[in-house]
């Protein structure tokens, strides 16, 4: 009823946790749904329904008396109430010293002292919970001191939110009250600004940002300033704009003309000027032979010649970055390209030497499992069924679940002249591949019950509050150590039915987990890792159109990570990520009478929708699910136009040679995904 309430806030809702406390008005579950609807009205920015609930759940709070009273004194204070604010939020950090909630309940007191005219207490109050900084307080620290009459105290708290924490909520508010006290920043603190949108991708505020420090600036800086409002321009798709900003700064000296012949060749690239990219970057080759900006350049013009299916032109660009530049952070990448596309243009002993370079030249590097394969499938046409087997058991044993070391283990189980594996002939280049580190096993761990704050999350919890649980789990974590914390705090978020934020703690805590055995992480990080929401209908939908559900299961892990009321930003929605239009022509064909678009956010709707329209792509591609993967997330049009490309191998060939990154590892995830699956829940 919690989760339902937090989550829609309709008076259905409301009137049945209602309900649910005046009927437990004695129990701490009553007090927990007192807190649950004054906390729910909070969020409808309704304070001052949200004043007697909270009231309610004063009497028997007991663990939570800390969020009682903070959010009733955030309720008073919104409604003007601040006698009974003040009242309540006074000494709170005396009466509740081991709260999370300590600053909030400052910030939410000083907001009234403010308001009382009492502004020089508020911000002595607030000096104190100034670090780690929190762009909300910094903001209501300028605005005590302003009122205080500190101005220059005041100032620079606004110069810190506006300039040194631009992507916050309350950035805005902080320049506005700077242009009020006439401040218009230094020009470090600006470039500061813009280097800090720039950084965060947002590319037009950054642009702008740029233009004024440029049209102010001169010599050396304003060289520089254009240059990074070029950059901001072309990343933001205004590359016709940018390539007129570089052409008007004519020629420049050392680094900033190597950057300028760069961007000439990225705004000539995105215009398809294919022969001004080859002039610009001859000259870029002349003028900076080692610059990093040539390797940029070398790359993009290689990655365009793969677009254009010119792979021998590819191939020498890829092959020019890795020569001029082998230790650069692209080098692993460039040359694996030049290898595969060696391969694919049937050059197999080059391709082959090179797969074993890749090795030898970059163990660590991503392509690894890759290169062991492919090595391995060539030693297999070659009839070398030994060195094809080492190859293929240093896949499995090393890179565990990657989506390349299951096709190796099938691979060596099929091979045609038995090898004793127990005796594997040995192969020096594979000891240049480190093994695994055994800091990735994770020893199992029980939570600590006698942990208040366990305790207060699990109380939470129960009242859907899942952001304050896991925040008591962080907390408890760090005074407690141990294993147990991550998937505690996964379920916190997966018993309120969002799943994907389940699964993101779980990839942070663990970003290794697919190179290392099932039995190396405890359980309940694989089943945090791969859940199982929505299963009865999951299966069902998926057996009736003849899929395997696990593989089902793994699609929407990767498209939504199970979250039903996920949108993405082509206006696909749910599960399984369908677009609008697609539901309604596939509500048709199932004859699913009534149908409206919105009913794709229903698990069940979306799922048995969503699966009939897998099973349509597997049908198209006679079953072939690596084909049916890529045409779910490129279009059918875009694999018909790769399949056109010649003769693969296997579907395997087919998948690697996917020119788009992320569907080709939106592929391999897949069916790695689905692997996985199958180990955790098919023979538990």
């Amino acid at each position: 009823m919690a989760q339902q309430l937090l989550q829609d806030r309709t008076p259905t809702a409301y009137a049945g946790v209602e309900a649910y406390a005046r009927k437990h008005a004695k129990e701490d579950a009553g007090a927990l749904a007192w807190l649950v609807l004054g906390y729910a009205h909070a969020l409808d920015h309704d304070y001052a329904k949200a004043i007697e609930p909270l009231n309610r759940a004063k009497a028997g709070a007991s663990e939570l008396a800390d969020y009682v009273t903070y959010y009733l004194g955030e309720a008073y204070m919104k409604t003007g109430h601040n006698a009974e604010a003040m009242a309540t939020l006074a000494e709170f950090s005396t009466r509740y010293p081991d709260s999370l909630l300590i600053r909030d309940a400052h910030l939410a007191y000083a907001s009234v002292l403010y308001d009382e005219g009492r502004a020089q207490e508020a911000a002595a109050l607030l000096e104190k919970d100034r670090l780690p900084v929190r762009s909300d307080i910094e903001l209501e620290l300028g605005r005590s001191y302003e009122l205080a009459g500190n101005k220059q105290k005041a100032i620079d708290a606004f110069r810190n939110l506006y300039f040194n924490m631009p992507n916050s909520s309350e950035a805005d508010a902080a320049g506005a009250e700077l242009r009020k006290l006439g401040i218009a920043g230094s020009s470090g603190e600006r470039r500061t600004r813009a280097d800090l949108l720039f950084k965060s991708r947002h590319y037009s505020d950054a642009a702008d940002d740029y233009r004024t420090l440029a049209n102010e600036a001169s010599g050396e800086d304003r060289v520089t300033l254009q240059l990074a409002l070029a950059t901001s321009l072309e990343k933001s798709g205004r590359s016709q704009e940018a390539r007129r900003l570089v052409t008007s700064m004519g020629v420049q000296q050392g680094d900033n003309e190597a950057q300028r012949l760069y961007l000439l060749s990225e705004t000539a690239r995105s215009t398809s000027d294919e022969k001004s990219v080859l002039e610009t970057i001859g000259q870029l080759r002349q003028f900076g032979p080692t610059s990093p900006w040539l390797e940029q350049a070398l790359l993009s013009a290689g990655n365009m010649y793969l677009l254009k299916k010119d792979y021998d032109h590819a191939i020498d660009f890829f092959r020019e970055l890795q020569e001029r530049f082998p230790h650069g952070n692209r080098a692993s990448y460039a040359h694996w390209k030049a290898a595969w596309l060696n391969f694919r243009q049937g050059r197999t002993e080059d391709a082959g030497k090179a797969f074993e370079n890749q090795i030898a030249l970059y163990p660590d590097s991503a392509e690894i499992p890759a290169a062991l394969y492919w090595r391995a499938r060539i030693a297999e046409e070659q009839g070398n069924p030994a060195m094809a087997a080492a190859f293929y058991q240093k896949l499995g044993d090393r890179f565990r679940n990657y989506y390349y070391a299951e096709l190796g283990r099938q691979r060596l189980k099929a091979l045609h002249i038995k090898v004793d594996l127990s005796s594997p002939v040995h192969f020096a280049l594979l000891d240049h591949i480190a093994p695994l580190p055994s800091a990735l096993k994770v020893p199992e761990a029980e939570a600590p019950e006698d942990n208040l704050r366990v305790a207060r999350a699990r109380l939470l919890s129960n009242g859907a509050l899942a952001d304050m649980a896991v925040r008591e789990l962080q907390a408890a974590a760090s005074q407690e150590g141990g294993s147990w914390a991550p998937p505690e705090m996964a379920k916190v978020y997966q018993d309120g039915g969002r799943y994907d934020r389940g699964i993101e703690i779980m990839k942070r805590t663990a970003p290794n987990y697919f190179a290392v055995d099932i039995p190396d992480l405890p359980r309940p990080y694989w089943e945090a890792l791969f859940p199982r929401p929505y299963w009865s209908d999951l299966r069902k939908y998926s057996q009736a159109n003849g899929l395997d559900p696990f593989l089902v299961a793994s699609l929407i892990r990767q498209e939504s990570e199970f979250n039903a009321g996920a949108i993405s930003h082509a206006n696909a929605v749910g599960l399984m990520q369908l677009l609008p239009k697609t539901g309604k022509t596939v509500a048709k064909q199932v004859k699913l009478k009534g149908y409206k678009a919105p009913q794709l956010y229903t698990p069940a709707v979306n799922l048995q929708l969503g699966t009939r329209y897998f099973k349509d792509m597997v049908d198209k591609y006679n079953g072939q699910f690596e084909y049916a993967l890529a045409a779910y997330n490129a279009g059918t049009d875009r694999v018909a136009d790769w399949l056109e490309e010649g003769h693969y191998r296997d579907p395997q060939e087919f998948v690697e040679s996917i020119p788009f990154t992320e569907t080709r590892e939106y592929v391999q995830a897949i069916l790695r995904n689905a692997n996985v699956y199958r180990q955790l829940y098919q023979n538990p």
